[in-house]
């Protein structure tokens, strides 16, 4: 239960993330037909029409190279939400369940370009571990206290670095799904992390959805022990939901 991070998420998210999704591609600049003044005389003859347009004006202008355009996308937090699932068995309770932790207290952007590679550099989400909240207070302050240690440790960040799988041209409405390849860093522990990402395209906003699992020790974590918890199952599932806005800060 402890990895109630992200992932985002940017968390997550990248989570996001698809950046190319919430742009669309410039139009390449076609340079003016120049304009070519009669001659004084007639010419001694006429030359063919050419069958085809001229290829120099099929390319793009100078400072139209599409492959370093950079998009900047950035979470509404108040529209997204990050949390963890752990199965878990309780004294007293018949059958297993999924103990859930979630927070709105997210805070990320991610830098692309339209080629698809991240500006990981500029790219960073960042959610408050001591926000989270489950349906019951004990496990909560359990958590915080012995699990995440969140007076020391507060925050999980995850850096994305790749995006395999993602599409340079994205469609102008749909669904587009990815890998999101990046850094997560719990409690002071960064390793490399997979998120499996569904993203939609609406206008200049994007809502995507992210989840990845681990183990516990993957990140030092201990499995919580105490006495109303039969077991824990040494899994953790981080998942998310981001809406991502564009900024042209």
């Amino acid at each position: 239960m402890s990895t109630h991070l992200f992932r985002h998420a940017a968390m997550f998210a990248a989570i996001i993330l698809f950046a190319a999704g919430c742009a669309s591609t410039p139009a390449p600049v076609i340079p003016p037909t120049p304009v070519v003044p009669a001659p004084t005389t007639a010419p001694t003859a006429a030359a063919p029409a050419p069958t085809t347009a001229p290829t120099a004006a099929l390319v793009p202008a100078t400072g139209a190279n599409t492959s370093s355009t950079v998009v900047r996308l950035v979470i509404v937090p108040e529209k997204s939400e990050a949390r963890y699932r752990v199965r878990e068995q309780l004294v007293g309770v018949n059958l297993p369940n999924d103990a859930i932790g979630q927070t709105k207290e997210i805070t990320g952007t991610i830098v692309g370009k339209m080629d698809g590679t991240i500006v990981a550099g500029e790219s960073k989400f960042v959610v408050d571990l001591s926000a989270l909240q489950s349906d019951r207070a004990q496990r909560d302050n359990f958590l915080r206290r012995n699990v995440l240690q969140t007076d020391q440790y507060r925050y999980a960040t995850f850096v994305p670095t790749q995006a395999p799988g993602l599409p340079t041209t994205a469609p102008a409405s749909g669904q587009v799904t990815f890998k999101l390849i990046g850094d997560l860093t719990i409690r002071n522990v960064t390793k490399p992390v997979t998120w499996d990402v569904t993203c939609n395209r609406q206008s200049d906003q994007g809502t995507c959805q992210a989840s990845t699992s681990f183990k516990f020790e993957y990140f030092d974590l201990t499995i919580p022990r105490v006495p109303v918890v039969l077991s824990v199952d040494d899994n953790i599932r981080l998942e998310i939901d981001l809406v991502l806005q564009r900024s042209n800060s």
